[in-house]
Formats: structure tokens, sequence, C-alpha cells
């Protein structure tokens, strides 16, 4: 899986002007996945992000994981992620899962995140959405899991 995930003061999604999620302080989290990922994949997705010690310490160190400063995270399906500029201009999509694994891997990061932390909500699978965010630091960090 190729993630993007931000750490925020606060984010949202609306989804025709209508809210599908939001949190306070957390991360926000793009998830794409790729043809050759598995349910395996997606909760070491969610465990990873459970731990990721990316939240200051009273010393203002990153030593907290979501999970230890009770954030809350934010998934949103963002098969973009896999995008390639290589050939030309059009990126093209190819390396992302198709939208039948894309949606159940999506769903599985969900139920598994929503089993292990108590401040999860999402985007809409395949939705155009609009997603505001407070960046915090601003941290953005690049993971891939396999």
């Amino acid at each position: 899986m190729i993630v993007l995930l931000q750490r925020v003061a606060s984010s949202r999604v609306e989804v025709a002007g209508r809210l599908t999620g939001a949190i306070g302080p957390g991360l926000l989290v793009f998830v794409c996945a790729e043809p050759a990922d598995t349910e395996a994949v997606a909760d070491r997705l969610v465990a990873k992000l459970l731990k990721l010690r990316i939240f200051a310490d009273d010393a203002g160190k990153m030593n907290r994981s979501v999970a230890d400063i009770g954030g809350g995270l934010l998934v949103v399906s963002q098969f973009t992620l896999a995008a390639d500029t290589a050939g030309g201009n059009r990126p093209s999509f190819t390396g992302a899962a198709a939208p039948d694994l894309g949606r159940r891997l999506y769903e599985r990061v969900l139920a598994t995140a929503r089993a292990s932390h108590p401040v999860v909500e999402a985007g809409e699978f395949g939705a155009e959405m609009r997603v505001h965010l407070v960046n915090d630091g601003p941290v953005t960090i690049p993971l891939s899991v396999r």
C-alpha cells in the first residue's frame, strides 16, 4: 500500500457538501491499494499508523504516537498516489489496485483501525471529495507498506 500521512491539528472530508468525517488533532491518512496488496498488508499499515511516533512529547521531540496523544485518524482513499508520470504529461494509474480490490482493502483498513483505535473517521471510497486540513508542523510522511 502507498500511504501519505499528514499530522494535523484538524481535518475534515466532505462529499457533495455532506460531512463524511472530521477529526481534531491526529493523522490524515491518504491510502492507495496496489494490485499485490492483501488484508495482511492493510493490518500492518494500521499497526504502523498507531505506533508511528511523530507527535511531540513534553520536550518537543517527536516521541509520541497518535494512540499516545488520543488523536484521531481520518482515512481517505486516494488511488492517485500510484500515479506514474514517467511516460508523459498525463499520469497513468495502472499501479493502483482495481476498484474492487481497492475498496475491499480500504474497508479492511477502516475496520482494523476502528477495532484498535477509538477515533477513526473516513472519506467515501470512489467519491469526489473535498479534504480540508490544518497541517501541524507541517509534518507529511510518505509510507510504503508491504
